[in-house]
């Protein structure tokens, strides 16, 4: 029952279970109610997004050492008490649970869904390989 890493908007793997959104912002132009059913995502939980400031630094890093920059001051956000139990929830979750996690990037390397992967990693997280 290992969790996925997905990008939002994708069709759903097989058994991947209730997929949530780590996003700042809800997908434009689709109502909440289509939110599942389009494979956005069936839950949003806008806590374990990069903050709007790093979004933007993310976006715009054209180099490696922009890119590392980035992030390490995604990390430190995570570090917050409240993103740390988010974070240690999910890892004992895909002990027991199908699910998923995700963000709108097509690419994982440029996104921070690939700090997600390694930050519930170090948390003890089952994760699907990749």
């Amino acid at each position: 029952m290992p969790v996925r890493i997905v990008r939002l908007g994708t069709p759903r793997h097989e058994k991947e279970g209730l997929r949530i959104g780590t996003v700042r912002h809800p997908p434009r132009g689709v109502p909440k109610k289509d939110h599942a059913t389009q494979n956005w995502y069936d839950l949003w939980l806008p806590e374990l997004a990069p903050s709007a400031e790093l979004v933007k630094q993310a976006r715009a890093a054209k180099t490696e050492e922009q890119w590392r920059l980035f992030v390490r001051k995604y990390r430190a956000e995570m570090t917050a008490p409240d993103k740390g139990r988010l974070l240690e929830l999910l890892a004992a979750l895909s002990r027991q649970a199908d699910f998923s996690v995700g963000c709108y990037c097509e690419n994982e390397a440029r996104c921070h869904r690939s700090v997600l992967r390694d930050l519930l990693t170090e948390r003890g997280a089952a994760l699907e390989e990749q």
